[in-house]
């Protein structure tokens, strides 16, 4: 084979370390990002909390720039023009001896641990303690401490926690009698039969929270109903509706409802309202999900006229390099412990410098955001403008793909609440007049339509599309069900009211 040589253009991209550490930064959330800081801050001896960096003084009117969207100072508090410098240049020859030392070592590592993490320090009051919040109950360790405190057998002990095992956490039991006493074995004791454990299933059904173990919807209304005052009438024509009609009662005919249980209009109105008040679903008093909770990235307030948007800046620390460990570091020496300041020196301006370009870029992104969604600000969800993350990529000529990191689990705290930046972002839909509607604005209109509209004669998904034609916004009345079911918002044959 014949050797030769060959020249070759072409284009190759290499992600360094730095920038693998920066994209990784950028699409944490911030809960996320403090347990990211706080494992570099106990990893890196060259990192610690800036304690002394205080507020910049605002700008004046006079200086700010021709849009109505100012900068916080907050932005840039974690920047490096803010930031002490505390670096050394390792490869010049003027290296000084020793620096001002500012901390000590137990200074270091007393105050590293995150904002949210001092909020819930115990107090001398003894108040911290009380408020820690512990495991949460279960609806099956509920039924069982009740279970425990009930005097039964031990056999029947044993078919109670069978039948509390098989409800699920809407309260309901999931599984026929049959089945739990199938799958029941008590060796050296006699067969069980279905009459003990419908007695001891009557026992469960009388735990809290009332209507629990029930076997179906009606059994279920029907146990609560029952623990009323059944002197009074509208009680007794509930208890009536849900034992002999609840399926008329579920297509909302009322005019046979009336006509069979010989009742007024307002006497059956009454009973309806006594079986409105139950609870369909008794487990979810108990079993719940545990609290999620949520830290707004930036802040977005109105003062004097002009929208300010704001980094949250106590949401974490702010960070530099500690001072007295790289007056330590010395130019010319190879050694390893040498060796491994320089290595973990370089690592802490890596990181600072990820976090201070990740507070940059996402102040962008929110600013860009709220400049485009001023109307959502100033009106509401029914004056939200269509927008694609491409729209925003373009404006502020980054990547697609950095303006999805940036707006995926990162929250913004309005005058109208708390939302996620994606929901700002929403597909169009297209006008009469050639323009675009956003669907969030779509689902608002629904939503308010629905709210208004005549609750003996509701709304059907056909007539709201026509009355959004109308008002020139073009939509299938497909889309006005999908935008409706998207809200949780029953069809117009189950809005349907008596009254």
């Amino acid at each position: 084979m014949k050797q030769s040589l060959q020249l070759r253009l072409g284009q190759h991209l290499t992600m360094t370390p730095q920038l693998q550490q920066a994209i990784r930064l950028l699409q944490l959330s911030t809960l996320d990002l403090q347990a990211e800081i706080q494992e570099a801050l106990e990893s890196n001896p060259l990192l610690e909390v800036n304690e002394d960096v205080g507020a910049a003084p605002e700008s004046e009117p006079g200086n700010a720039t021709e849009t109505e969207f100012e900068a916080s100072a907050q932005a840039s508090e974690t920047s490096s023009t803010d930031t002490p410098d505390t670096s050394v240049d390792l490869q010049g020859s003027d290296m000084p001896d020793e620096l001002p030392v500012d901390s000590n070592w137990d200074d270091v590592y007393e105050s590293v641990l995150p904002a949210t993490s001092a909020a819930a320090a115990p107090t001398d009051d003894g108040s911290g303690f009380e408020n820690q919040s512990g495991a949460e109950e279960s609806l099956q360790d509920h039924l069982a401490w009740q279970m425990c405190m009930t005097p039964f057998s031990d056999v029947d002990m044993m078919i109670a926690e069978a039948i509390i095992d098989s409800i699920n956490d809407n309260g309901y039991l999931s599984a026929s009698l049959e089945d739990i006493l199938s799958g029941l074995e008590f060796p050296e004791i006699e067969e069980i039969g279905l009459e003990e454990m419908e007695a001891v299933l009557h026992q469960v059904q009388n735990f809290d929270p009332i209507g629990v173990a029930a076997r179906d919807l009606r059994e279920c209304l029907l146990l609560q109903l029952k623990r009323y005052d059944t002197s009074q009438q509208d009680v007794v024509d509930a208890i009536a509706l849900v034992s002999i009609y609840l399926n008329l009662l579920g297509s909302r005919d009322y005019n046979q409802l009336m006509r069979k249980m010989k009742l007024s209009r307002e006497a059956l109105q009454a009973a309806i309202e006594v079986v409105q008040s139950v609870n369909p679903r008794p487990g979810e008093l108990i079993a719940s999900a545990p609290v999620e909770y949520i830290a707004p990235d930036v802040t977005v307030k109105k003062d004097k006229a002009k929208w300010r948007v704001e980094l949250n800046g106590e949401s974490l620390p702010r960070l530099k390099v500690n001072a007295h460990y790289a007056s330590m570091i010395r130019r010319a020496d190879n050694s390893t412990d040498n060796t491994y300041m320089r290595n973990q020196l370089q690592e802490a301006r890596w990181f600072i410098k990820s976090l201070t370009s990740r507070n940059e870029t996402l102040l962008k992104v929110a600013t860009a955001i709220v400049e485009r969604q001023r109307g959502f600000l100033e009106h509401g969800e029914e004056a939200m403008k269509a927008l694609v993350l491409n729209d925003i990529a373009e404006e502020l000529e980054m990547h697609e793909s950095t303006i999805s990191r940036v707006t995926t689990r990162k929250y913004m705290h309005t005058p109208r609440g708390i939302f996620e930046l994606k929901y700002f972002f929403s597909s169009h839909v297209s006008t009469a007049a050639g323009g675009s509607c956003s669907s969030t604005a779509i689902r608002a209109l629904i939503k308010k339509l629905i709210a208004a509209e005549n609750q003996v004669k509701p709304l059907s998904d056909n007539k709201i599309a026509k009355i959004l034609e109308s008002e020139g916004i073009n939509i299938a009345r497909r889309t006005v069900a999908k935008y409706r079911e998207a809200m949780s918002i029953p069809p117009s044959n189950e809005r349907k009211q008596l009254v």
